[in-house]
């Protein structure tokens, strides 16, 4: 039985967000799947566009090994999501609100919650990641 969508999601979820795990990640996608964050700016940390496993595998790898900035982490009790499906069955959409723990009010006293939304648009193929769209502020990674 192929995995349901929101095993999918979580899995990418799982694998990226949770344990910064590129090879885990990488394996979410299908051998020429397309990772794209159309909203980042050329020559950022974060790449915007990775096409095929091991490129996907490779770049987050060199991502993940960064420090994380500002010691920021997503608080997933408080954060949330909801998937859409759409009239293609191989598409959904993923409404995502993050909270991240810190310093979200910027006084520099490590307090106050950050909350940032984005979406994702999947395509799947064989229960795998065909193209995934990810639109978020690039400012966010900062």
């Amino acid at each position: 039985m192929p995995p349901t969508l929101q095993q999918i999601f979580e899995g990418y979820l799982y694998a990226g967000t949770v344990s910064r795990n590129a090879d885990a990640l990488a394996e979410t996608f299908t051998e020429d799947g397309i990772f794209e964050a159309p909203l980042v700016p050329e020559g950022a940390a974060f790449p915007r566009r990775l096409a095929g496993r091991e490129e996907i595998r490779t770049a987050m790898a060199a991502y993940y090994a960064r420090p994380v900035e500002g010691g920021r982490a997503p608080n997933f009790e408080k954060s949330g999501y909801v998937l859409h499906t759409t009239s293609d069955p191989d598409v959904f959409i993923a409404e995502i609100d993050t909270v991240f723990d810190g310093d979200g009010d910027g006084d520099g006293d490590g307090t106050g919650d950050r909350a940032v939304s984005l979406v994702q648009i999947f395509r799947v193929r064989d229960g795998k990641i065909a193209r995934l769209r990810d639109y978020f502020a690039p400012a966010l990674l900062d």
